[in-house]
């Protein structure tokens, strides 16, 4: 979708947290979409990356339009650093209201023989475990503000089988997590949403694949386009956002509707 232009500060005198908020390379990753979108939007960002200088060019870019944000660095698979990272934010902004999930990283594809223990441990850690060490230090804060947000950035592998046992099970493992976390602190006024993206292209998805690959994923999906950062960026917006008060729990897919297709219709749909 084209980059946002117009803004309307639905996330005025908000505090937000968002993990991987740096992108592997030039353009835009969903972390860094998201950053800048919320502060565009009012949000006063921390922005959490394991890449100080990743982060920092997403803090240059939200500096030189005029948002509020500070970056964090850290590996978030280490609760004392998540316990920081919240400390720090909650001390600079005087509390926080949103927390945005969203570290991932692909690895230890194949089948179950040829996957090493540590590389399926560490596709674990970084995708699921740091939802929950961050989740736990920030829920008390967003409790303490009166309810807030808090949106895990899954994927369509979780929805769908993927052919990476570890990264699919650790997104559906997201889903699974986000409604423990709707139903356990839904009386405290913090709503949980997970967000299922499939088929974005991303400076990481860039270093994956060819061209020939890209247009196989833009075939499949039922819109014959293929996603990018800005339009998972819009879907955290809202769930963030005051305006999706009523929702809690849900999973929301931005895929182009390829987790509608079932398997002769995606047939098909390639073919033409």
């Amino acid at each position: 979708m084209p980059v946002p232009e117009i803004f309307h500060q639905r996330l005025s005198g908000k505090i937000a947290i968002v993990t991987g908020a740096g992108s592997l390379g030039q353009g835009f990753g969903t972390g860094k979409a998201i950053a800048c979108l919320f502060a565009a939007e009012g949000a006063s960002v921390c922005l959490v990356d394991q890449q100080s200088e990743r982060a920092a060019e997403t803090l240059a870019l939200i500096a030189e339009a005029g948002g509020t944000a500070f970056v964090s660095t850290g590996d978030i698979t280490d609760g004392a650093v998540c316990a920081r990272i919240v400390e720090e934010t909650v001390e600079r902004y005087g509390g926080l209201d949103i927390l945005i999930n969203n570290v991932g990283i692909s690895g230890a594809p194949g089948r179950l023989q040829d996957i090493d223990e540590a590389a399926w441990d560490r596709v674990i850690d970084v995708n699921l475990k740091s939802a929950f060490l961050m989740s736990r230090s920030a829920v008390p804060k967003i409790v303490a503000r009166g309810g807030g947000a808090i949106v895990n950035i899954s994927s369509v592998a979780g929805i769908r089988s993927h052919g990476s046992a570890a990264y699919g099970s650790s997104k559906a493992g997201m889903i699974g997590f986000t409604r423990e976390l709707a139903v356990m602190y839904g009386r405290d006024r913090v709503r949980a949403n997970a967000i299922a993206p499939g088929h974005i292209f991303t400076p990481m998805v860039d270093s994956m694949l060819d061209d020939k690959a890209r247009e196989r994923r833009r075939k499949i999906a039922p819109l014959s386009l293929e996603g990018d950062a800005w339009d998972v960026a819009a879907a955290a917006l809202f769930l963030a956002s005051d305006e999706s008060r009523f929702v809690t729990g849900a999973c929301l897919p931005v895929d182009g509707g390829v987790t509608e297709v079932a398997a002769l219709a995606a047939y098909d749909l390639v073919q033409q």
